[in-house]
């Protein structure tokens, strides 16, 4: 059985934790081995204790899977921070452990975050994805419209992120 829930400041560690071992999981061959290497349990435990102890952190907000006790999945949504956007939302990280997919866990993580969302009286969302990421058709499959890409540095690569865009939440957390 699965449970999503908010995420509290005690959930930082295994938050960080799924954060990591997600970028090791899905990232592998698109980001430089020895960044992924280097990511910290310790410094990303640190990063998310720090946004979830915050409330006018950006990304305070953040809803987690718990399956059998330990949180296998996360997602991270507030405000958008592109100012060009006219999009209001954003969906700042979705992750789960390679384990939990395929079991719809995704599907109810994002429609947790959209029912943040529109609890802050907000219409429409977006969300950026490497391109390369093959993960990413999954917000294809919930109807998110192509946007656009830009180039982002990490590591000291260079890749290019997607921006995937949903003009009416209500549809979205829907189901529709």
């Amino acid at each position: 059985m699965i449970e999503i829930r908010n995420a509290v400041l005690n959930d930082a560690v295994g938050i960080a934790t799924v954060h990591i071992a997600s970028w090791r999981e899905t990232y592998r061959g698109m980001v430089p081995d020895d960044f992924l290497e280097n990511l910290s349990i310790q410094r990303r435990t640190a990063q998310w204790e720090n946004s979830l102890s915050d409330s006018e952190n950006t990304y305070h907000r953040a809803f987690v899977a718990v399956m059998d006790g330990q949180i296998v999945g996360f997602s991270n949504y507030g405000y958008a921070t592109e100012n060009a956007s006219d999009f209001r939302g954003e969906l700042f990280a979705l992750y789960l452990l390679q384990s939990a997919q395929g079991q719809g866990i995704g599907g109810e993580l994002i429609r947790a975050a959209v029912g943040g969302l529109r609890g802050m009286h907000v219409d429409s969302m977006m969300v950026w994805v490497l391109k390369e990421n093959p993960t990413r058709k999954f917000y294809e499959h919930f109807s998110g419209k192509y946007l656009q890409e830009k180039p982002i540095e990490i590591g000291g690569a260079t890749l290019i992120e997607t921006a995937y865009g949903w003009r009416d939440l209500s549809r979205l957390q829907s189901g529709e």
